[in-house]
């Protein structure tokens, strides 16, 4: 009987942790495992299993120094006391997701980070940012950095405000995706005093790298929570792809 074939490979410990389904390429496990000392990496046949054994690294952080703001990062931050960058995803879009925040303020560092068992990348972008300033208990002067297009466009552009002055509707026949997830972020905006910066992903920016990691492990955690809104409205429509996924 011929051998079932592995169809998930999570690494533990490498460049990049988190569950992907390929070995080879760029993307793939062995990229990120590939002459990193101490790489733990296990092949699984499903994501269950694969999930499981991740679990025992979601509690582990890695150990960096910390890096300087990038330039553009200082010239986004000018005259703003809180600067918090987040980063969502999902493995596989739909499916299990979650999001990583960091908070710096002077010399104090927050992270926080989260996973459902059922969502999508701009959701988990969406989350992060309302997680982030949730977490502040006075009104605050804020720059968020995020490499999502999605969530820095709709609120610099206007997007999301315009959609909630016409009823949550995109269109008069197409409502706007994602509604709960922006009614909370603009109540939050309204409060603080915040500003949204856009930053490349996955080209070398620390922060947005680390809370990549973090959005990664909270994804292939265990006991992930559930995204009610989401899981509900798939069964009564398709979920929006390729605009911004």
């Amino acid at each position: 009987m011929a051998k079932s074939k592995k169809k998930f490979y999570a690494v533990g410990v490498g460049q990049v942790p988190g569950i992907y389904e390929t070995w080879s390429g760029s993307g793939g496990a062995e990229a990120q495992v590939r002459g990193f000392p101490g790489a733990r990496y296990k092949g699984f046949s499903s994501l269950d299993d694969a999930q499981t054994w991740m679990s025992a690294f979601t509690g582990t952080r890695e150990r960096k120094k910390e890096a300087p703001l990038n330039a553009d990062d200082e010239t986004a931050a000018n005259g703003k006391d809180i600067r918090i960058y987040t980063d969502g995803g999902c493995i596989n879009n739909p499916g299990p997701g979650g999001y990583g925040v960091v908070l710096l303020r002077g010399n104090k560092r927050i992270e926080l980070s989260g996973g459902f068992r059922h969502t999508t990348n701009n959701r988990m972008e969406l989350t992060a940012c309302i997680e982030g300033l949730k977490h502040l208990d006075t009104r605050a002067s804020v720059v968020i950095f995020s490499d999502s297009r999605y969530v820095v466009n709709g609120i610099e552009k206007g997007w999301a405000k315009r959609w909630r002055s016409k009823g949550w509707m995109r269109t008069p026949d197409h409502p706007a995706e994602n509604a709960d997830l922006w009614r909370q972020l603009l109540d939050l905006c309204d409060f603080h005093d915040v500003e949204f910066s856009w930053v490349r992903g996955h080209a070398g920016n620390p922060e947005n790298e680390r809370c990549d990691r973090l959005a990664t492990r909270a994804a292939a955690g265990t006991d992930l929570l559930k995204d009610t809104a989401f899981e509900t409205n798939r069964t009564t429509r398709p979920v929006q792809k390729g605009l911004f996924d």
